[in-house]
């Protein structure tokens, strides 16, 4: 919101520079963007200077030779390329020593040879306009000599302020001169509203009826009617004012009421009354799909939820957004309607954001203004209109509805600010902080205060918003400094928040996108991923539509969607992960379980200069193992199934399952059964995990310790075992570790088994395989020797002789 100086003057006296009152504004919570000045700056060594005589430049057809008396001892010399001016006129001359805008420095020098001892200037070189073609000719003949920022007086300090929107009451220049008033201890000056006018009887023949049928909306309607106005230019001053903060007058009528709205915070409205059909306003919802044609020549097209100003026969308004072209005050305008109102804000910010018409009027309406100060508005607007353009006052006021009844007190004791404040501050200071903003502060002398709250400042409902306001009169710059002591927060977050958080972060470092999906699905959804008996379980007894009737089983349908979606639109996304509650049936109880679940396709991606590879069966298993010991579990230890149903939601021969009910647990992973996913009219394969546990089960996680490491090299030994052909790997790298562990226990370390070739063919019967294995080992303290290591690999193989139906392979 710009604000100008010389208006905020008209009610407080300000005698603080720009960049003090820019720091002061800051301090009361306005933040100042930046400060603009308008018409003539400051200017040293310029004054009023009178043209004596004029000769030809003996070198420069173009150029004078001017005897000039600027007020001194002695006439300067100076020479001036200008031609409208002539002998007798007085203009600003820049004397030696001036610096004019835009850092030009005047000084004595010689033009064509001819020496010059100073420059008179246009209007746009000291700043004062765009006119540079000529002198700027002084008409009103000032005295000679006089400084020239004494003659051209009409200059301003704009402040370009942020207002917070709970601050709706300082969207006008009297509610920041009320602060300023309060921060420098000042008297606040309000307008007098004198004498206004009055036409003798009433204005029934043109006006007559003022009726509201959405009060919801629009609480309270004031009309005044003003009979005999001479449409014409505003006055000086205030057009002045207008264009300081970027207004530019229309007429006297309209100037006032954007001039109330600027001073007071209320926007208004005139209309002419001659386009009032039958001389009556009624204030209603609009029809769906009405027309009404605003002054800036655009058809809107309106809903019902919007509120217009109206006659007997079409809208006149939109109200608290911007008049109708139909109605609005024209040069032969003899007699106006003045409209008054106080509408819902959020009513007007949704037709604001609806129309995307955002006016000055709306700004403040969407925010609220205060709903008691309609009738001074009127009051103030009809008088400077009569002092304006003329014209007498009804003595009747049409009103519709009424105020909002408005009765707020806070108690606080000066103890209690004291004690959140943090330092010492007196009971009379608190007072007089209060009421410097014109609080009013009821005090029974033992700290106990009743504070009314005015029903302009709606922020103000809590004590600790009295705190702020005592604070912020005190000046943030005041307080004294102090240590800060602080209490160690220790405290962890919900097991269930850590993990969700936890597996979010490592998926997202995976290059995963997050997304969120809908927790209600529908029934042919869930049951091509359970049973129909289960998915039924999980229905909603009143669902709110037919395609979000069951609670989801698992959350890969929706980031299958997110998929499908993606590539529609060609953004090139291909991994998407989403944590939430998914729900299970078992033996007719409802469990709610916390999932992780992510996928990842192959087509879709977006082209790049090499090909990148994709996710795999066994890189998805282990984002799960990463996955689940977050949740503090190792799902290693637990047997991983094949997945063999070809009717499954998972492809068959490529997807496996954990399914551990007491340690309620559920795992899925591998790549996704291909023909749904080309039903799905997704593109390329999906490969994807999914891992749920009951919440109960979930173990707080351990905050992160120092483990340490080998510094000595590792050995290696391979082993190649003929197993069943059925038996799965990852079993008999379980078999093999503990045995290998407990061969190598007190020794040294058996760090890690891991599978590297599986063989089927000669040599190998035709109901077996062969799984080959490394096995390393490690010591923290020394470097393994080749005895050492020899013993502990040839008591793991007599073990795996003895203990388990493995062969070992030559």
């Amino acid at each position: 919101m710009k604000v100008s100086l010389n208006w905020l003057k008209r009610y407080v006296d300000i005698e603080e520079t720009p960049d003090e009152l820019s720091h002061a504004l800051t301090l009361l919570g306005f933040e100042v963007d930046d400060i603009e000045n308008t018409g003539l700056a400051p200017l040293e060594n310029v004054v009023v200077g009178e043209v004596l005589a004029r000769e030809q430049h003996p070198d420069a057809d173009r150029l004078g030779v001017c005897r000039v008396d600027v007020g001194g001892e002695e006439e300067q010399q100076i020479v001036c390329g200008a031609s409208n001016y002539k002998v007798g006129d007085r203009v600003p001359v820049a004397l030696p020593g001036a610096v004019l805008p835009g850092g030009f420095k005047i000084k004595r020098s010689k033009l064509r040879g001819v020496e010059s001892s100073g420059m008179m200037c246009s209007g746009k070189e000291i700043g004062v306009g765009e006119d540079h073609a000529g002198l700027l000719i002084l008409e009103d003949r000032p005295e000679i000599g006089t400084p020239i920022n004494e003659v051209i007086t009409d200059s301003d300090t704009v402040f370009n302020l942020e207002v917070t929107p709970n601050r709706p009451d300082c969207l006008s220049h009297i509610g920041i001169a009320r602060e300023l008033a309060a921060w420098y201890k000042r008297e606040l000056r309000y307008p007098e509203i004198g004498d206004t006018p009055m036409i003798e009887g009433e204005s029934d023949d043109i006006f007559s009826d003022v009726s509201i049928d959405c009060e919801e909306d629009c609480p309270q309607y004031l009309a005044r009617v003003i009979r005999g106005v001479k449409i014409g230019p505003s006055p000086k001053w205030m057009q002045e004012l207008l264009q300081s903060v970027g207004l530019r007058p229309i007429n006297n009528v309209v100037d006032v009421t954007n001039f109330v709205m600027l001073e007071h915070g209320n926007p208004m409205h005139a209309f002419d009354a001659r386009d009032i059909a039958e001389g009556k306003i009624r204030v209603r919802n609009a029809a769906d799909g009405e027309i009404l044609k605003t002054i800036d020549g655009e058809e809107r097209k309106l809903s019902s939820r919007a509120v217009v100003i109206a006659d007997e026969d079409r809208g006149l308004a939109v109200a608290g957004v911007m008049g109708g072209e139909n109605s609005e005050v024209k040069a032969d305008t003899t007699d106006i309607v003045l409209e008054v109102a106080y509408f819902r804000p959020t009513t007007i910010r949704w037709v604001s954001k609806n129309l995307g018409l955002s006016t000055d009027s709306s700004y403040r309406f969407e925010r609220g203004i205060d709903p008691n100060s309609l009738i001074f508005a009127a009051e103030r607007a009809a008088q400077l209109i009569c002092e304006t353009a003329g014209g007498k006052l009804s003595g009747k006021t049409y009103s519709g509805g009424s105020a909002p009844n408005w009765e707020s007190e806070i108690n606080i004791t000066t103890d209690w600010i004291r004690a959140e404040a943090g330092w010492d501050i007196s009971d009379e200071q608190i007072k007089d902080s209060l009421e410097s903003l014109e609080l009013a502060v009821s005090d029974d002398g033992e700290g106990n205060f009743t504070v009314s709250i005015p029903s302009r400042r709606g922020d103000l409902d809590r004590p600790v918003d009295l705190l702020e306001e005592v604070l912020r009169m005190y000046g943030t710059d005041k307080i004294p400094e102090a240590p800060v002591v602080a209490t160690a927060v220790t405290r962890r977050d919900h097991p269930i928040t850590e993990f969700v958080r936890a597996s979010s972060n490592y998926l997202a470092g995976q290059h995963f996108n997050e997304a969120v999906t809908y927790t209600l699905r529908s029934l042919e959804e869930q049951s091509s991923w359970s049973s129909k008996l289960s998915a039924m379980k999980l229905g909603l007894q009143n669902p709110i539509s037919e395609d979000q009737t069951q609670l989801r089983h698992s959350l890969i349908p929706g980031l299958l969607e997110v998929i499908r979606l993606n590539q529609a639109r060609n953004t090139g996304a291909t991994r998407f992960f989403e944590t939430g509650r998914t729900f299970r049936e078992i033996d007719g109880k409802v469990y709610e379980m916390i999932s992780v679940s992510f996928v990842e396709c192959s087509a879709g991606a977006a082209r790049t200069w090499r090909e990148r590879k994709h996710d795999d069966f066994f890189v998805a298993k282990k984002r799960i193992e990463m996955i689940a010991g977050l949740a503090g579990m190792d799902v290693s230890r637990f047997k991983i199934e094949p997945i063999s149903d070809a009717d499954s939601a998972w492809q068959e021969g490529h997807a496996a399952s954990i399914d551990q009910p007491k340690a309620g647990v559920s795992v899925r992973i591998g790549l996704m059964n291909l023909s749904r996913i080309k039903n799905m009219d997704i593109q390329g394969e999906v490969v994807g995990g999914s891992f749920s546990i009951l919440p109960e089960r979930l173990r707080e996680s351990k905050r992160p310790s120092f483990k340490p490491f080998s510094l000595f090299p590792s050995t290696a030994r391979d082993l190649a075992l003929v197993v069943d052909k059925t038996e799965l790997a990852s079993d008999v790298v379980r078999s093999v570790s503990k045995i290998g562990e407990k061969a190598t226990k007190g020794a040294f370390g058996l760090e890690s088994v891991d599978v590297f070739d599986v063989y089927e063919g000669i040599g190998v019967p035709g109901d077996k395989k062969s799984v080959a294995v490394s096995m390393v080992f490690r010591s923290m303290d020394k470097t393994l020797k080749d005895k050492d290591v020899n013993k502990a690999f040839d008591l793991i193989q007599s073990e795996i002789r003895e203990k388990t139906t493995y062969q070992i392979r030559d």
